[in-house]
């Protein structure tokens, strides 16, 4: 009893206390809430006015592009005239700008000057001629020695930006704005300026809501004062304040650019946000400024008795609360509570990534298994290895924490994206769960606007800008029959629709069952277990198809092709197993099991034999290497023709050349296989050596009914043997293919008609086939 009362009272005593804790942590958030708050609507407004200075500094660019352009273009003598038309052209276009002005010279040399100042009144744009203008005012007399004398090297700003003053031409307190114009050797030709009347600025700054006694302000250089309080009615009251951000010297307390680690809202800024304390009228305000683009100092003032009004209410409700709390749960509940606490915590771990703090993967299961319906969207981020590889996986890290964070608060305001929740998956992917399935339609607009907002993000590494973009693969329990697909197979296919993006070089794709993608990695799977068995087996043979002499009449040489023969003895084509085979790593043992077999069948007679030498084979260094050995071990080198697949495409010619070059010292010739129906045939005779053209059979097939086939087969055949190579027909299937064939005085004919592939070597000896055609080509000869 003793032992539990202890207990009970210690409980207690830490009710109370954590009552009291959670009181003072409630108050520190809700104070740093309305921190953040203020913090979130000052930088908003600074964004706004740093994009109104970057308007203000385009149009004065562009005012100095159209000057450069003018001094390149025109005539001295017209110059004067196209000054003026130049400059009403250009504040019709500058709707924010009260005035522009272009002067071309130089400070030296007054002949030489030319100028014109355009500014609006009364709803029209007047120009006037204007002698000398940039040398009436203290501040461009210290600007333009810089400007003009052409060194960009020295670090000097592109744009020159001027305190609030009294232009006495136009009656009115302005702003300006200065860049250089250059020839195109960049030479200093004049200077282009724009000016903005303060009173517009100052509207700018007015806008600014953060409580109803706040009041922003802007500084410019010389400590002049461009503020909301200039509307106020109460004129002392606005003047005393006023004042009092005058004497703060608020220039002298700016610390400087951001450190390079310090990101806001993923942009880096041009200076921190910094606070201060000010006392106006025994009324404390809490002062935030910043430097903006254009040098000036924006600043918000807000009294600090409307940060804390928040805090009152709390304060109150808090007592009440912690009187009953800590009468409520005195007794079991603590107890209650630690378990509760214990068992959320290690659910916690369990489900949370440790990097985003977002529920993972397994978290995405249990959700996924207790779903009804819905929409499962994985984003995988491009070039991410190449980030890692690059800037280390740090920075990896922190591309992922950024963009993690970033579609959290766009799922958080877009209503569409509504109820969606954010999971972090392994690598460099991430999954967003949609509520209720969509159709194709509205996949489709959601993934555009999420794409759209992510190609929008940029983040900063080391002064590095890493742009953002993301593939997306969709899945949807939403079927295009109607039926509903489980949702536990969402992962799986939205992971298929992912793969195939990839693979299609596409920024999305929803998943489609139609497609049978589920099937062919079945039909894969199961290609793949027959092909290693076939290899392990030994059942990976050569076929030979006999190639005819069209000159003499004879079968002496074969085309030595892949088959795998099944488990009843029956041959298969390639065309079942060959895009199994490169998917898995096993082409090259095919090729190589190929060479040793078609070696050793070809050693012991004097025919000619060619093999068939993919991509990926020819930029295989070991195959390569064994293929150069077998040779060397041999004297069938003469005897061996290497046929590129032309269809395939070359990338590496280097690589691919050191091979061809290698081979044909030992005797080897090479061949283009499939001639004619690529872009790339001619880059490969040009570059590669080549002794043999095998026209393409899509040609071939055709000579006796297109007579554009016809026309293509006699280009390539007077193409080929003007550079000194030898032509071989493909797919001749009947005897008037053959005629034709012969006609266009092709070295060589292959096909049905003349031979198929078969596991034995038929040549014009034992092929009444190839022996009739012999008979008529030797007739045909002799009357000729």
């Amino acid at each position: 009893m003793l032992v539990l009362s202890v207990l009970v009272g210690v409980f207690f005593l830490g009710i109370l206390l954590m009552s009291s804790l959670n009181l003072t942590f409630a108050q520190n958030a809700m104070a740093d809430l309305r921190q953040q708050q203020i913090s979130d609507t000052f930088y908003a407004n600074l964004n706004r006015i740093n994009a109104h200075h970057q308007l203000m500094e385009q149009n004065t660019a562009n005012l100095a592009h159209a000057g450069e352009m003018l001094y390149r273009v025109r005539k001295q003598s017209d110059r004067k005239q196209q000054l003026e038309y130049g400059l009403q052209s250009a504040l019709t276009n500058m709707r924010e700008a009260y005035g522009a002005e272009i002067w071309y010279g130089s400070i030296d040399n007054v002949q030489q000057q030319l100028s014109a100042y355009g500014y609006r009144n009364n709803g029209g744009i007047h120009i006037q001629p204007v002698e000398n203008l940039y040398h009436i005012q203290d501040w461009y007399r210290r600007i333009l020695p810089e400007a003009m004398s052409g060194d960009r090297s020295a670090g000097m700003p592109e744009f020159y930006w001027t305190p609030a003053y009294y232009k006495e031409l136009i009656d009115n307190v302005v702003i300006s704005l200065t860049t250089a114009m250059r020839d195109p050797e960049g030479k200093v030709i004049g200077m282009a300026s724009t000016d903005w009347r303060t009173d517009e600025i100052i509207g700018l700054v007015s806008r600014v809501e953060v409580t109803p006694g706040a009041f922003a302000f802007l500084l410019d250089s010389e400590n002049r004062n461009l503020s909301s309080l200039a509307a106020s009615s109460d004129t002392p009251d606005a003047q005393q304040k006023i004042d009092a951000v005058i004497n703060s010297d608020l220039h002298s307390k700016l610390t400087g650019p951001l450190p390079q680690s310090a990101i806001i809202s993923g942009r880096l800024l041009v200076a921190p946000m910094q606070t201060m304390e000010l006392g106006i009228n025994d009324e404390a305000h809490a002062l935030f400024f910043s430097r903006t683009q254009a040098g000036m100092i924006f600043g918000v003032g807000v009294p600090q008795a409307e940060i804390d009004a928040v805090l009152l209410p709390m304060r109150e409700s808090n007592l009440k609360i912690v009187g009953l709390v800590s009468a409520l749960t005195l007794g079991l509940s603590g107890i209650i509570l630690l378990f509760v606490a214990n068992l959320l915590n290690r659910v916690h771990v369990l489900h949370t990534d440790t990097l985003t703090q977002l529920p993972n993967r397994e978290k995405l299961l249990l959700d996924l298994g207790k779903a009804n319906s819905g929409t499962l969207l994985l984003v995988n981020i491009d070039s991410f290895k190449e980030i890692n590889d690059f800037y280390g996986h740090q920075c990896g890290d922190h591309v992922i924490s950024e963009l993690a964070s970033a579609l959290q608060s766009f799922l958080s305001d877009h209503p569409s994206w509504s109820a969606s929740r954010l999971y972090r998956m392994p690598a460099d992917e991430l999954a967003i769960w949609v509520p209720e399935s969509r159709d194709t339609a509205t996949l489709n607009q959601l993934t555009t606007e999420l794409q759209e907002f992510v190609g929008g993000l940029s983040f900063t590494w080391l002064d590095h800008r890493i742009p953002m973009n993301v593939t997306l693969g969709v899945a949807t329990s939403l079927q295009p029959d109607g039926t509903q697909q489980a949702d536990g197979r969402l992962l799986t296919s939205a992971n298929i629709a992912l793969k195939s993006a990839r693979q299609n070089k596409t920024s999305c794709q929803i998943y489609d069952p139609d497609q049978k993608t589920r099937e062919s990695y079945e039909h894969n799977l199961i290609w793949a277990n027959r092909l290693k068995k076939a290899l392990d087996e030994g059942r990976i043979v050569p076929f030979f198809q006999p190639i005819l002499d069209l000159k003499t009449g004879r079968i002496d040489k074969f085309e030595c092709l892949a088959r795998m023969i099944d488990e009843d003895g029956q041959p298969i084509s390639p065309l079942e197993f060959l895009a199994v085979a490169k998917k898995i790593r096993l082409y090259r043992y095919i090729t190589r099991t190929m060479v040793q077999q078609c070696f050793s069948r070809f050693a012991d007679n004097d025919y000619e034999f060619s093999l068939n030498l993919s991509c990926e084979d020819l930029l295989d260094p070991e195959l390569m290497t064994f293929i150069v050995n077998s040779l060397e071990q041999s004297n069938i080198a003469p005897r061996v023709i290497f046929e590129i697949l032309e269809s395939e495409g070359i990338e590496n010619y280097s690589a691919v050349r050191q091979f061809i070059d290698r081979v044909k010292e030992l005797g080897c010739r090479i061949a283009i296989d499939d001639f004619g129906t690529g872009y790339s045939n001619f880059e490969h005779l040009l570059r590669l050596n080549v002794d043999i053209i095998k026209i393409d059979g899509t040609l071939v097939k055709n000579l006796d009914t297109d007579p554009v086939a016809y026309s293509v087969a006699r280009g390539i055949q007077q193409f080929a043997a003007g550079l000194g190579m030898q032509t071989v027909a493909e797919y001749v299937h009947s005897s008037v293919i053959l005629d034709k064939v012969q006609s266009l005085n092709i070295d060589f004919a292959q096909g049905y008609h003349v031979g198929k592939p078969l596991a034995t070597l038929v040549t014009d000896n034992d092929n009444s086939l190839v022996s009739a055609q012999v008979l008529r080509f030797n007739s045909r000869a002799s009357s000729l």
